[in-house]
């Protein structure tokens, strides 16, 4: 994927983490972190989790807006993918996409 766009605030309606190009689609992602918790914490949510059906509406509707501001559709369309990348106390992220999630 290309990067088109990082951080685009749409208004007061929101942001978009990433906006992106994979062949002829353009790809809103929404990236979502969530680090371990250390001893004593409540257990942590998966990152996953946080994308509700109000944020994924959200989404759809700034991901139309980002499209109708940079020339309309592209022929393969808009998808909206997540990343979730959970921090361990030790070790490598753990970094996980989820393709055309709303």
């Amino acid at each position: 994927m290309t990067v088109l766009d990082r951080n685009w605030r749409g208004g007061r309606t929101g942001e978009i983490d990433i906006v992106a190009r994979d062949g002829d689609a353009v790809v809103v992602c929404e990236v979502k972190t969530r680090r371990a918790p250390v001893a004593g914490e409540a257990v942590f949510e998966h990152p996953m989790a946080a994308v509700t059906p109000a944020k994924a509406a959200r989404l759809r509707g700034l991901a139309e807006r980002w499209v109708q501001e940079h020339g309309g559709a592209p022929p393969g369309g808009v998808r909206i993918d997540l990343v979730g990348v959970l921090l361990p106390r030790r070790g490598a992220p753990l970094v996980e996409h989820v393709r055309g999630v709303a």
